[in-house]
This record gives C-alpha cells, structure tokens and sequence, in this order.
C-alpha cells in the first residue's frame, strides 16, 4: 500500500451498473471488458492521452456491498466530444491509497487485490476509485495492474 495525492481526470468510456452480490459483478465487469474490447471502443474516443486504460468505479449506493457504476475507458484531455453510446467520469482529486495487483491476469490478480481491499478495514471515501491497465499491464502472465482506492 502507498498513499498517493491524485489531481482530478477524466475518463471517456463504456458503462456498467453492477453489484457484487450474487454473482452480477463477476459477469457484468467481464462482459464489459468484452464489450470494449470487441468493439475497439478505446479507437473511437477522442483526444486521449494515451493508450492506458481505466477502470473506474463511482457512483457508489453506499459502499462495496451496495449497487456501483463501472466505467471502462481512456483518459480524455476534454469531454467536447463524447461519442454516442459511452459516458464520461471525473476521477475525483485527492487522497488515494495505491494497491498493486501482480502476477498472472488471468489467474484473477486484480479480483483477489479487490478481496485484500474489501477486508484491509481501510475508511474509504467511496467516491471514485480506479484500476490502471499500462504498459506493465500488458504482459498477461506477469502483470502488474496498480488499484487508486480513493480515502
């Protein structure tokens, strides 16, 4: 764990509401990768910083265990042009505790880093809190995925 300051951002990207009881988290948020990936979705939003994705959890019901919105996307120098059928998020500025997930991504790093976070007790703001898929992520059996839990 490390804490970090973060300047406010924002994402352009496709959404999902979702929770995680039952089952509806495990299947939303993989049909969303599914979704973006498929559709090239990262090529069709413009004024991106870079190639990096997010995946961004807000518009949080209450906390872990109620309803949220993920948003899977790039982070944009603007929003003037929002393509149809995505949404856009502003990573909120301040506090953050940085977790890293690492390791195989298919072995389900980033699910089990979220369980660490889930039971590390820690007094989150549940206001933005985000995943960040660079050039570390990029090798699937040895990778490293950074999670900004916002405090």
């Amino acid at each position: 764990m490390n804490d970090q300051k973060i300047n406010a951002f924002t994402i352009i990207g496709l959404a999902v509401r979702t929770a995680n009881g039952k089952g509806q988290a495990e299947t939303d948020i993989p049909a969303l990768w599914n979704r973006f990936m498929s559709s090239q979705a990262a090529d069709q939003i413009p004024g991106k910083t870079d190639d990096t994705l997010y995946c961004v959890y807000t518009d949080y019901e209450k906390d872990h265990t109620a309803p949220y919105t993920v948003i899977l996307g790039c982070r944009v120098h603007s929003i003037d042009q929002l393509p149809e059928g995505m949404t856009s998020v502003s990573i909120k500025a301040g506090n953050y505790v940085e977790f890293t997930a690492k390791g195989n991504i298919m072995e389900g790093i980033v699910y089990h880093t979220w369980l660490d976070i889930w039971a590390s007790g820690l007094d989150r703001a549940y206001e933005t809190d985000f995943e960040v898929y660079g050039p570390k992520a990029q090798d699937p059996g040895n990778a490293e995925v950074p999670v900004f839990i916002g405090v």
